[in-house]
């Protein structure tokens, strides 16, 4: 195995951790073991990079990852190099700071810290449990300092020539003890979790994390422009709440106000020994607990086990009330109910989806800066709405995976050859289950900006996406719904959307030119009507010959 160069830089503080009573020898071959295995992984920052097995032999995921997190970096630079509010631009610093790390920890993690695997496996060999609880625990803070310090480098940089060593020192550690705090922190929140709820709900827990991570950064930085105006951000005044104690970021900035600007206010004292003794006192509780922890772990082991007895649901009204024939609406219960608890499907599609959401409202925020509300109440930039359909061929590629492929071969097993039920019901379920509580939510609002004079408009979108969505479908390669493993490249399907969103474009044009007529939106209603009564009897009659056969 590859002698990591962090495990040479930790052999030089070997009698530290023999103090403590840790086999170090021990405790350096497991972690050799670990970081050679975390190699082949892939950050949740580049999931969707990374589909091809060809990808995944490249290299290092997580080394080239580090590189996002440097550009990511980028724009934590603003905020060292003014030195005129340090509470205010270190405590804003500190508190993306935070976000970040506590999400990336959790994402990409939490498989470290809620390992079992150890315990089953290297507990039986001749290994104490002191030893593989320090392993796990400088594992983890191996990699959250390479990600900090690769997210906090072009600051830290910054820093030392702008704000001189000593600033860059105290940036420094205060980044260390951050990390402190964040695991500590999080592995007590992974333990209250699991001191009421069983595994099923961490696991969830996580995975809502990760999805909030890929919107989080995909919509990030569109944001960041618009929002913010830093031109005058540095003159806020700073007003004293209690709350304010509850936020460790004011804490970290704190320091900074207290060393750099000679504030000694009472509150800037307190931050400033919050910052120090909390995150020292958290990985003491942490250690403390530590068996604790482990004996919670097994939870994971375990669901619910609870099993509801009731045959009917809201599920099977809903296929009733959205489906034809028997098979139709088997599919569309079948489909709903992976969407709902795939977690890797949601891990793929719930980001798009989240996107979808708030991109007609980010265009929105550069004509509010330079016009105001008055003139988007009275514009047609409610077309914007269009933009929700974007996630769908996304959607639509997205059905054909599941982690449980495996369970395909009970397609072989129907009593009927058509798939056309299968596809139909499948599709139906996305669309009721996903996309109308989407567009739901997106209407309100956009009835509330424009002053609900949109109500048309807004019934002609639903018919116009509607109308895409079945396009999508006769565009794409067909693969029967959850029936293929996630990580098989679909090339072919990656090429074809750029034609469908020429066709999304068209459909929008073609709304905007139904807008200049007097009639024009009912006749091209109408029309749409028309349509999608015939491309949804024809899109779905199609044949899977070979592609149930599970690999």
């Amino acid at each position: 195995m590859k002698d990591f160069k962090i495990l040479k830089f930790m052999d030089k503080f070997q009698g530290l951790f023999k103090s403590f009573g840790i086999d170090y020898n021990t405790m350096r071959k497991i972690l050799q073991m670990k970081l050679t295995l975390d190699g082949r992984k892939v950050p949740t920052v580049m999931n969707n990079n990374n589909s091809s097995k060809k990808n995944k032999k490249e290299g290092n995921s997580f080394i080239k990852s580090l590189a996002f997190y440097i550009l990511l970096g980028l724009v934590l630079v603003p905020f060292v190099i003014s030195n005129q509010n340090y509470l205010f631009q270190m405590s804003f610093l500190f508190g993306i700071l935070m976000f970040m790390m506590m999400t990336v920890l959790i994402s990409d993690f939490s498989s470290v810290l809620l390992d079992l695997r150890d315990k089953d496996i290297i507990l039986s060999k001749p290994v104490d449990g002191k030893t593989l609880s320090a392993a796990k625990t400088v594992h983890i803070m191996i990699y959250m300092f390479f990600i900090t310090f690769s997210f906090t480098g072009p600051s830290l940089i910054v820093s030392l020539f702008r704000n001189g060593f000593l600033f860059f020192i105290i940036f420094l550690l205060s980044i260390v003890l951050m990390d402190l705090l964040i695991v500590a922190l999080t592995a007590l929140l992974y333990l209250l979790i699991l001191k009421f709820f069983d595994g099923e709900k961490l696991k969830d827990i996580i995975n809502y994390v990760q999805i909030a991570l890929s919107i989080t950064l995909s919509v990030g930085y569109q944001l960041i422009g618009r929002l913010f105006d830093f031109s005058d951000i540095m003159n806020i005044g700073f007003v004293p709440k209690w709350w304010q104690y509850l936020l460790p970021s004011m804490w970290f900035g704190g320091i900074f106000d207290l060393l750099f600007n000679k504030n000694y206010d009472f509150h800037i004292i307190l931050f400033s020994t919050l910052a120090l003794v909390v995150p020292i006192l958290a990985i003491a509780i942490y250690v403390k607990l530590t068996p604790t922890f482990e004996d919670n772990l097994q939870k994971l082991n375990n669901s619910s086990g609870v099993v509801k007895a009731k045959n009917k649901g809201f599920n099977y009204y809903l296929s009733q009330l959205a489906c034809r024939t028997r098979e139709e609406k088997t599919f569309f219960r079948f489909a709903t109910n992976m969407m709902k608890k795939e977690r890797d499907f949601k891990l793929k599609v719930y980001p798009s989806l989240g996107l979808s959401l708030v991109f007609p409202f980010i265009f929105l925020l550069s004509d509010f800066k330079n016009e105001g509300w008055e003139y988007i109440a009275n514009s047609k930039l409610y077309l914007n709405i269009y933009f929700i359909a974007f996630m769908i061929p996304n959607v639509l590629m997205m059905i054909g995976y599941s982690s449980k492929y495996k369970g395909a071969w009970i397609y072989k097993m129907l009593p009927f050859k058509d798939t056309s039920a299968i596809f139909k019901g499948t599709i139906k379920a996305f669309i009721i289950n996903l996309f109308i509580p989407m567009y739901i939510f997106e209407s309100i609002v956009s009835m509330i900006i424009f002053k609900g004079r949109i109500g048309l408009d807004l019934i002609v979108i639903f018919m116009s996406i509607i109308f895409f969505t079945a396009i999508c479908f006769m565009m794409l390669d067909k693969t029967l719904p959850f029936s293929e493993p996630f990580g098989v490249n679909n090339e072919g399907g990656k090429f074809s959307i750029i034609p469908m969103f020429l066709i999304l474009i068209a459909l929008v044009g073609i709304h905007y030119i139904a807008t200049k007529f007097n009639y024009g939106k009912y006749i091209y209603l109408f029309i749409l009507a028309i349509v999608n009564l015939f491309i949804w009897k024809k899109a779905f009659n199609v044949k899977i010959e070979g592609n149930h056969n599970p690999q």
